[in-house]
């Protein structure tokens, strides 16, 4: 401790355990120290449980990040998943389309086909019907020509002869 020259002087030689300043600088330095020491404790203690609390803050936040990061894949990956769905099932979806686009040609040239050979059927038998009935009718006017001329000029039994014949002949010519 410091003595100043001034005190010095009015102690006359006395010892510095003898000035009651001295006593009073122990007695506040015992007081810091002893009132210290539980105060030390308690904020400690009090710290401890901060550090400790914000400790298991961090662990918590720590966790959640984690979770949430898992949740976060896991929502990618069925992103991702449902993505792929999508583009498996556009992509059935347009084959399924190019496949009935595919159906539906053939169906139609397949029909187009079978109206064109019935129609083809059709004038062919019209035709063979036109050609019976023009045979039919060059038949017919024959026939009358030739009983015309027939009844025109030949008479009596020459007439009968002929008709006699001409009924013999028919079964073979219409077959």
């Amino acid at each position: 401790m410091f003595v100043s020259p001034a005190h010095a002087a009015t102690t006359d030689g006395a010892a510095f355990y003898t000035d009651p300043t001295f006593w009073v600088a122990v007695s506040f330095i015992l007081f810091i120290v002893l009132a210290a020491k539980p105060a030390w404790g308690i904020v400690t203690r009090m710290m401890d449980d901060k550090i400790e609390s914000i400790r298991r803050q961090l662990d918590e936040a720590t966790r959640l990040r984690e979770e949430a990061q898992e949740l976060l894949a896991s929502y990618k990956r069925k992103i991702a998943e449902a993505e792929r769905e999508a583009e498996a099932i556009i992509g059935e979806a347009r084959e399924e389309a190019e496949r009935l686009r595919a159906k539906m040609t053939e169906d139609l040239e397949h029909s187009l086909q079978r109206r064109e050979k019935l129609a083809m059927d059709r004038i062919a038998q019209a035709e063979t019907e036109a050609t019976q009935e023009v045979r039919a009718m060059a038949s017919d006017v024959a026939l009358t020509a030739t009983r015309t001329i027939l009844e025109d000029t030949v008479r009596g039994d020459k007439a009968d002869q002929l008709i006699d014949d001409a009924i013999d002949e028919l079964p073979d010519k219409l077959n």
